[in-house]
């Protein structure tokens, strides 16, 4: 570390507060499920996910490679386009934090780096092939793939007929869904604290501290661990509250289809070095999920404004990259001035936040409003048959009408509940 100069050092601690703003914006991946079903609370949810974030950070340096040697060509790139790369990326975390979307943190890295290095090289400082079989094409099949297969595990966990217990077996699903979204934690720690390392990387080449093609030093792997474990712990609940609430109603047994495919489908990426988004992963499974219970309704009107944001989030990072490379390039007063862009536009973005805050004690309320099933979820359900009297299914719906209250009537003619259901 002796050779860090003042702009890398800057631009290290750039990195590590995206890898901050990653875990907050990507903890709803695993816990929006686990908390919307109830099976754990808020804060013990986002504890628990940010020390298996902390532990999945040292599992593997796969995709950390992928970034530093393999979305841009390493040779003639400046430390600048690192924190151009940077400040694209998290004013795009930001953004759809704000706004409760669960875009990918991984897309607002790369389309950060790509339009910072096309404005700092020109296009052939992009190495196209790669992005696009370890970045696009994962891109689109991931939240299929995790979808689909939520789905038909959803559909299996209907069939299950009840034990004698069959309230036991309920709660065994809910054991099972905490299980699983630690398994997702340890997948997003594994896959994305992976890209800041890369990133982290990627600078310490520029500035000839490590040889191209190395691995991350150990330092950097505790550091992006330990952002990434912070960010988590703090939370992001506006977009938990989308994850858990806003696409669609889950009962434990979905939840646990949801996470087990989700965790599925970003370790097996992991392991061949494809850096997905973990948010369209978990994204897809919760729909997966939605559309496989019998009678389950997807909120076709936020899922469109999350794939607006999915489609955008590249395009829109790598302007402001661009920008912000533009700026760097006129010397030490453009760097100056995109830290200040940056610092203005993230209190901006915090302030409008405060205006209606999101936090653990009302992520879960119930205030969405009510959206009738659309043309797929209808034509799905309508193949999907009821769940069996005395099934785990029927017993998890006994229970969540329960915890609804009853009507009161308006009319005072009207006879009492009770009477009524007399």
């Amino acid at each position: 570390m002796e050779h860090i100069t003042l702009l890398l050092a800057i631009v290290v601690v750039t990195a590590l507060v995206f890898d901050f703003t990653n875990g907050f914006h990507d903890t709803a991946n695993a816990m929006a499920t686990t908390i919307s079903t109830g099976a754990l609370k808020p804060k013990t949810a986002v504890a628990m996910s940010a020390v298996l974030n902390l532990v999945g950070a040292f599992l593997s340096v796969e995709v950390a490679k992928t970034i530093s040697g393999g979305i841009i060509n390493e040779e003639g790139i400046r430390t600048e386009v690192i924190f151009a790369a940077l400040v694209g990326a998290i004013l795009w975390n930001l953004l759809t934090w704000l706004l409760g979307l669960p875009s990918s943190s991984s897309h607002a890295l790369f389309g950060g780096l790509i339009g910072a290095a096309v404005m700092s090289a020109g296009w052939s400082a992009v190495n196209g092939s790669t992005i696009v079989t370890k970045v696009l094409i994962p891109a689109v099949a991931a939240p299929l793939v995790a979808g689909l297969a939520a789905m038909a595990a959803t559909k299996l966990t209907y069939k299950i007929k009840a034990n004698p217990d069959a309230k036991a077996t309920a709660k065994g699903f809910r054991a099972g869904q905490i299980a699983s979204a630690g398994l997702v934690s340890l997948a997003h720690g594994t896959n994305d604290a992976q890209k800041t390392m890369g990133i982290i990387t990627l600078a310490l080449v520029t500035q000839g501290v490590v040889a191209p093609g190395s691995n991350p030093p150990l330092w950097v792997v505790v550091s992006a661990g330990v952002a990434i474990a912070l960010g988590t712990y703090l939370g992001g609940w506006r977009i938990i509250r989308t994850m858990g609430k806003g696409l669609t109603d889950l009962q434990p047994q979905q939840g646990f289809a949801a996470q087990t495919s989700a965790a599925t489908v970003i370790l097996a990426s992991s392991h061949l070095g494809f850096s997905l988004s973990t948010t369209q992963s978990c994204s897809g499974a919760v729909m997966g999920a939605g559309l496989g219970r019998k009678g389950g309704v997807v909120r076709w009107s936020t899922a469109t404004r999350m794939f607006v944001a999915w489609g955008l989030t590249l395009p829109a990072a790598g302007l402001v990259g661009a920008g912000a490379e533009f700026l760097t390039k006129q010397g030490p007063w453009g760097i100056a001035a995109v830290a200040v862009l940056l610092v203005a536009g993230s209190g901006v973005i915090w302030t409008l936040s405060r205006r209606k805050p999101v936090d653990h004690n009302n992520v879960t309320a119930d205030d969405l409003d009510e959206e009738p099933a659309g043309v797929v979820t209808t034509a799905i359900a309508a193949v999907t048959p009821p769940p069996a009297p005395g099934s785990v299914a029927a017993v998890a719906d006994e229970d969540l009408k329960t915890t609804i209250p009853a009507p009161v009537p308006t009319d005072p003619a009207a006879p009492p509940a009770s009477a009524a259901a007399v």
